[in-house]
């Protein structure tokens, strides 16, 4: 599992370059075989469970309570309920009214938000340790109490859908990441819009809301994850206190379709005159560490390292210094799923290079590591970065507290979230090649273009192909 350097719910600082980059050299090597984060855990009597990664630093701490539901456990017809009860959630209980968790949070000098994914739902709050049981208090409380009537469900409704407009429909770069998911996966709801179908939201209710809340948002389907400045004797008893009591609850199974033999690529082209550049970008459907062949995520991590991440890549070299037809070109890939991932590319023209030209370009490099492979000089260098990207991340509350609540959320272990350095660090050449010749198979495959009409933009936006996506409160 990948540890990045940034994510849209916080920003994993990495420190000035100079010593720490000295440091990591002699660190990263030795890496392997030893922990991560080295969390403790428990259960709770109801099936919460609980994660603590101690980090004394500052008496500060993040406080997580992660949903094991997301947009892909959707009803069929309700598109968006999973994000849009990820708002009404912030509408108040019985103690606390409508829209002052936040402003509670904040009064006590913490900030909180919440977001949600396919595969599940978060909120979180960074806070000084004095003020952790305020806010566990606060989260146990909405986990069973949250009040929801018509007059805060309704309004909060036209929220969701002014977010989408401003997000995804006012944003060619994300229509078109939308668009290419929905072709991408031809059955399974990894396809289906996180936020929601547009003329789905518009007729969600009140009790749509109260329904998909009573199913999934139970302790015995949520993990609370604690990073900071606090000790598993300190923490347990307010676990128990405010999140033990609560009953189990009933929840539900998910119940997801298994994706089809897809026998033919897909493109989709958007052409909009609110785009400033051109870009083009691809997906291919591939394995996450929860699906078949799941042996080939670490290796496709590595490929994904050496083909496409920062100015030493072989898509930024080929593509940008040497050929010169684009200004920048990477890829992207995240094997922490439920079911499948995808590995995704993209590339953005220089001026006066045609999209069509910049296509066969990165199909040419495509095929040379289909055919060709990758060298050890590449391998080693990529683990490296890899590697070293799991010791930046020890030094930051979110990164810890973020990396075990998504791995435990899609049905992974503490255990490999732990071992994620050794499986990197085995990864060999062959393996590398063989998962590259497996995952870039045209007919598992969508391809996009994002263009301005012919002539040029009219009052142009600066467009960029999505590489992710998470809607957050």
């Amino acid at each position: 599992m990948t540890f990045p350097t940034r994510s849209p719910i916080s920003i994993f600082a990495r420190g000035p370059i100079g010593l720490l980059a000295a440091v990591l050299m002699i660190l990263s090597p030795h890496l392997a075989g030893a922990a991560v984060f080295s969390p403790q855990t428990m259960t709770l009597d109801n099936g919460m469970q609980v994660v603590l990664v101690e980090n004394h630093r500052a008496p500060v701490v993040t406080h997580m309570v992660w949903y094991k539901v997301g947009s892909a456990d959707e009803t069929e017809g309700v598109s968006g309920i999973a994000h849009f009860l990820e708002h009404l959630m912030f509408k108040g209980t019985k103690d606390i009214a409508p829209g002052d968790f936040s402003k509670i949070v904040a009064r006590n000098g913490g900030n909180d938000n919440a977001f949600t994914a396919w595969d599940y739902t978060g909120y979180f709050q960074n806070i000084a340790r004095d003020r952790l049981e305020m806010v566990m208090q606060m989260e146990a409380d909405r986990m069973q109490n949250l009040q929801l009537s018509d007059d805060v469900v309704l309004p909060e409704r036209d929220v969701i859908i002014e977010e989408r407009r401003s997000r995804i429909d006012n944003n060619p770069g994300a229509l078109l990441g939308e668009q290419m998911r929905a072709a991408l996966y031809m059955a399974h709801p990894y396809g289906r819009s996180i936020i929601g179908w547009l003329n789905e939201m518009e007729t969600l209710s009140t009790d749509d809301a109260r329904a998909f809340y009573r199913k999934w948002y139970a302790p015995n389907n949520a993990i609370l994850v604690v990073a900071g400045d606090i000790t598993m004797d300190q923490l347990k008893p307010l676990a128990e206190k405010y999140y033990g009591v609560i009953p189990a609850g009933d929840v539900a199974t998910r119940h997801r379709v298994k994706e089809p033999t897809q026998h033919a690529p897909r493109k989709v082209t958007l052409t909009d005159p609110r785009v400033g550049q051109a870009s083009m970008s691809r997906y291919y459907l591939a394995p996450s560490y929860n699906s078949e062949n799941a042996d080939q995520a670490a290796p496709l991590e590595v490929l994904s390292e050496i083909l496409g991440s920062g100015t030493t890549s072989r898509f930024f070299r080929s593509l940008v210094v040497d050929q010169s037809i684009a200004t920048s070109a990477g890829t992207f890939y995240d094997p922490v799923a439920v079911d499948l991932a995808s590995f995704g590319l993209y590339a953005v023209p220089r001026d006066g290079v045609e999209l069509a030209d910049l296509e066969k370009a990165v199909d040419a490099e495509i095929a040379k590591v289909a055919e060709n492979g990758v060298t050890e000089e590449e391998l080693a260098r990529a683990k490296q970065k890899l590697l070293d990207s799991a010791v930046f991340a020890r030094d930051s509350l979110s990164a810890a507290a973020r990396t075990l609540g998504e791995a435990l959320a899609v049905g992974l272990t503490v255990d490999q979230v732990e071992s994620w350095p050794d499986r990197i660090k085995s990864v060999t050449v062959e393996q590398v090649n063989e998962a590259a010749k497996s995952v870039f198979d045209d007919k598992r495959s969508v391809t996009g273009w994002l263009q301005p009409p012919e002539g040029g933009p009219v009052n142009g936006m600066p467009t960029a192909p999505v590489t992710g996506e998470q809607e957050v409160h």
